[in-house]
């Protein structure tokens, strides 16, 4: 069996932009993956990563997907230290290499990696709150995902909303008086609207200095909240290991490090609690599943990140059950509400949560029906043999 041709599609319509590449093969298998910079500016950079990747992927045997993974590489020279854009590319790559040795098989991605560990999986909402930009009713949008069934929620308490609905995050790392006042007084109002009825996550997105960062931290650990995401600047190692232990809250980050080289680097701080890999920019699925278990040799929790299509929330399903003591997936359950959102898949896992958790997929491969005549506008490189 061998690639006989990839397509790539970059959806360009609304504020989610995700890149997603077919690849087929001479006997008819289809396999899909996703490159994960659908917010943000990137995607048609991935989208042209992709293309520049062809002739390492056109010709190559599906069945061993880690040897493609090498000869990409190993053998392109700026993926050695790459960053978001190389390794989404890779990242998509490699999932669809893995869709495809699935289906061949006739078996979901997750079993070919030895593991049955978990029954279900238990996700939490983010994107509960893009509406609002107080304190009161940005607090009060959490009563929605409460009533369905959320039992963990995230969200950016730094944040400010745009007017096409997106989120603007701090600039420079430092806030105003005023928006500092906002942020404690959100994360305050929110502690009281949900109560114990759900856990608190919040996501700084590196937008503080160590003096703010300071008097926030205490507030968190005051009210009880689940984990600070991304204190500092991703690429603030030493900042980490500095701030170690100086509170009880759990620190996560990881979104923005890549392949298990660099999250070794992180998880050698000591400063990170919670490690999240994103299956479609960290190195793909099989990365994800080394990352994990390096983190289990820490002593770190592992919390998938996951923020683009329905596509990349199945992916990050496979790569979820694959990991022996994940804590829960992230998922958007409202994207599909936005202005002119584009569902790729028939079939969203996002569809199928109840009570705050999706059962385990068993259809072959990603378990996916991706739905080619919604997506073939955006087709945006048709590379054959």
């Amino acid at each position: 069996m061998r690639v006989v041709n990839m397509k790539v599609y970059c959806i360009t319509r609304g504020e989610l932009h995700p890149v997603l590449v077919e690849l087929v093969t001479d006997e008819g298998i289809s396999g899909w993956g996703e490159a994960a910079v659908a917010y943000g500016i990137g995607a048609k950079a991935a989208a042209g990563m992709l293309a520049d990747f062809a002739p390492k992927v056109i010709g190559a045997d599906p069945s061993f997907p880690r040897n493609v993974y090498h000869e990409i590489y190993d053998h392109s020279f700026w993926t050695k230290g790459g960053g978001a854009i190389v390794f989404a590319a890779l990242s998509a790559i490699d999932q669809a290499l893995w869709d495809i040795k699935a289906k061949a098989l006739g078996v979901p991605v997750w079993e070919l990696f030895g593991g049955a560990f978990h029954d279900n999986i238990p996700v939490y909402a983010n994107g509960w709150n893009y509406r609002h930009d107080d304190v009161v009713e940005w607090a009060r949008a959490a009563e929605r995902p409460l009533k369905e069934g959320y039992k963990i929620l995230k969200t950016y308490p730094l944040a400010n909303r745009q007017p096409s609905g997106t989120l603007r995050h701090v600039t420079r790392r430092a806030l105003s008086m005023e928006a500092f006042d906002v942020a404690i007084q959100r994360v305050r109002t929110l502690k009281d609207v949900v109560g114990d009825d759900a856990e608190i996550l919040l996501d700084l997105s590196g937008g503080m200095n160590n003096d703010q960062l300071i008097r926030f931290m205490s507030v968190c650990e005051e009210l009880g909240v689940s984990w600070v995401e991304e204190p500092l600047d991703p690429y603030n190692f030493g900042g980490l290991k500095d701030l170690k232990g100086r509170w009880s809250v759990p620190i996560a980050a990881g979104e923005r490090i890549y392949t298990r080289a660099g999250f070794r680097n992180l998880l050698e701080t000591g400063g990170v609690d919670i490690v999240m890999p994103d299956v479609g920019n960290c190195g793909g699925i099989f990365e994800l599943v080394q990352i994990a278990a390096m983190a289990e040799a820490y002593n770190a929790r592992v919390s998938p990140h996951n923020c683009a299509s329905s596509l990349c929330t199945a992916v990050s399903m496979q790569a979820w059950l694959a990991t022996a003591a994940p804590m829960p997936l992230e998922t958007y359950p409202y994207f599909p509400e936005v202005n002119e959102y584009v569902q790729v898949l028939k079939n969203p896992p996002e569809d199928r949560i109840r009570n705050g958790a999706i059962e385990v997929p068993t259809e072959p491969g990603l378990g996916v029906e991706v739905d080619t005549d919604r997506i073939k506008p955006f087709l945006a490189y048709d590379i054959a043999a």
